[in-house]
C-alpha cells in the first residue's frame, strides 16, 4: 500500500537517483561550455606559422605553453 518509497532503503535509492541525474546534467553542461582544444584563433595562427617554418620548434612549444594549451 505504501509503494516503493516505504520499502527499506527506498528513500536512499531515490536520493541516489537524484544525485546521479544532477551529476549527469552538470557533466553535460560543463562539456558544452568547454572550448575545444585548438579552437583558439591565437593557437591556429601559431600552428600556421610553425607549419610554414616561420618559427622553430622551441619557440612554437614555448608560445603554445604561454597560451595555456
Amino acid at each position: 500500500m505504501g509503494g516503493w518509497g516505504m520499502m527499506p532503503f527506498g528513500g536512499f535509492f531515490w536520493l541516489l537517483a537524484l544525485v546521479l541525474i544532477i551529476g549527469v546534467t552538470v557533466a553535460i553542461v560543463r562539456s558544452a561550455f568547454k572550448t575545444r582544444k585548438g579552437s583558439s584563433p591565437a593557437l591556429a595562427a601559431l600552428q600556421e606559422r610553425y607549419a610554414k617554418g616561420e618559427i622553430p620548434r622551441d619557440e612554437y612549444l614555448q608560445k603554445k605553453k604561454d597560451l595555456g594549451v
